[in-house]
């Protein structure tokens, strides 16, 4: 049984991709750019979607329903560990046909934590990138606006890879108005989360099974 660790959900902002707001950002750029002197503006968007309503909504639900699928990873991971523990107790103990059984159930068992971590990560980011999608596609109209009204005549994504920022004022970031503006427009049922959902624990490592004891020499 090889080492593995068991998934889990991580934070929206982890997987926040703005390309709509760097489309539009520039459009307004375009059109300012021979009617008034630079304005540049700063936003982190990861940061934005993240922090906004709607962003602490969507993680929050999202491992609201990925915690009974993590409960099954947890309970299987638990299982291996117990066969672990059997094996090298009773390795002195253990009939070699014991040792055999225990060790095929392991291997059983590691497949099936492999298999089921496979899907629920597949179907985990499936879900994260349209949540993405939806918030970053509304994010990016409130941006337009805002730019547009307020002269900016470029505004960088200091979140995004393609871009280097190797200094930012705080007098220039106006990832908080944007985002403040974004909850007006777009406000959640039952009102904002309190705060972000807190990170789950990281896993413990799934164990590995002793190798396989050789039947001793006649």
């Amino acid at each position: 049984m090889n080492d593995h660790s068991i998934l889990r959900v991580t934070a929206l902002a982890g997987l926040l991709v703005l390309p709509v707001l760097g489309a539009n950002a520039q459009g307004t750029a375009a059109a300012a750019a021979t009617a008034a002197p630079a304005k540049i503006g700063i936003i982190n968007a990861r940061r934005a979607i993240a922090e906004s309503a709607e962003g602490k909504q969507a993680q929050a639900e999202l491992q609201s329903k990925f915690a009974p699928r993590q409960n099954e990873l947890e309970g299987l991971n638990k299982q291996i560990e117990d066969i672990r523990n059997r094996l090298r107790n009773g390795e002195r103990t253990l009939s070699e046909e014991e040792k055999v059984r225990l060790q095929r159930q392991g291997e059983l068992l590691t497949r099936q934590l492999d298999r089921k971590n496979q899907e629920i990560q597949e179907d985990l980011n499936a879900e994260q990138a349209d949540a993405v999608d939806r918030i970053s596609r509304k994010m990016a109209g409130i941006l337009d606006r805002f730019a547009r009204e307020n002269g900016y005549t470029v505004v960088l994504d200091a979140s995004s890879q393609a871009q280097v920022v190797v200094y930012v004022s705080d007098q220039n970031d106006i990832t908080d108005e944007v985002r403040r503006l974004f909850d007006q427009a777009y406000p959640v049922k039952g009102g904002a989360p309190a705060a972000a959902p807190a990170q789950p624990k990281p896993a413990a490592p799934k164990p590995a099974a002793p190798a396989q004891q050789k039947p001793p020499q006649q």
